[in-house]
């Protein structure tokens, strides 16, 4: 059984009997996208673990692009009566909107075990342990026979829009020159099979010799890895001319 964003009002903190339970069926999972509380703010799911498999994309409450100006939701590319509905309860709707985006993309939405959502944030829940990861949506089923735990908890990023699915990766950028400067510092990724767009690593006083680790949810499954581009750029213009370079680029992908 497969539980898109379970009815938080009139069911949470009910008994088993009454709401979704992992004991309805040999393997239940949840995707959980509109669990923060009702009042004030109005979230239909619940927030509760209640299956074998409990994801949380986005930490569950708010989901990106769910916060466009409500004339263009309304006026939405799927069309007048999707966008209305988005209007509506656009979190709520967007659990069905992962599962069939997983359906496309076997390999992507790599949920990861974690304490919370902050927690995922860092580096304590990364890369997938031994057995894997599992996949939130059609293909949770593969990691059936691999639940130690009583609940498991799973969070991982989605893209603002379909398509929905995103590869993390952790990216860790050894900086070379002769003076520190402020300004960003950008990653793209090129591998076998994809290019991602470029993602900021590190923003603010870049140092020379320091390193700086960040992580990359990126919009394609890059394969292997062939070739990482390094951008960095001042915030002004500096008339020194500074030149900074990677002295050192380590990328490591979740899954494996």
């Amino acid at each position: 059984l497969s539980g898109l964003d379970p009815a938080q009002p009139y069911f949470q903190g009910t008994p088993i009997e009454v709401r979704l339970d992992k004991s309805d069926a040999e393997f239940v999972d949840i995707i959980h996208t509109d669990s923060a509380p009702t009042i004030p703010y109005l979230g239909f799911g619940m927030s509760t673990a209640i299956g074998h498999l409990d994801f949380y994309p986005n930490g569950g409450k708010q989901m990106p692009g769910c916060g466009k100006n409500p004339i263009s939701q309304i006026v939405d590319l799927d069309g007048i009566w999707e966008g209305t509905r988005d209007f509506v309860a656009c979190n709520h709707l967007r659990s069905y909107k992962y599962y069939s985006d997983s359906i496309i993309y076997p390999d992507g939405f790599l949920g990861y075990s974690c304490a919370s959502y902050d927690v995922f944030e860092t580096e304590r829940c990364f890369p997938c342990p031994p057995e894997g990861c599992p996949n939130m949506g059609h293909f949770a089923d593969k990691f059936k026979g691999k639940i130690k735990n009583n609940f498991l908890k799973l969070y991982l990023n989605t893209g603002e829009a379909k398509d929905f699915a995103l590869w993390r990766y952790k990216v860790t950028v050894t900086l070379s020159g002769k003076h520190k400067v402020k300004g960003y510092v950008n990653i793209a990724l090129y591998g076998s099979d994809g290019n991602t767009r470029q993602h900021q690593i590190v923003q603010g006083t870049l140092q020379p010799d320091n390193s700086y680790t960040s992580f990359i949810d990126a919009e394609v499954n890059v394969g292997t890895v062939t070739t990482v581009k390094f951008l960095w750029n001042n915030n002004w213009l500096n008339p020194t001319l500074p030149k900074l370079g990677a002295a050192n680029i380590t990328v490591q992908s979740g899954a494996n």
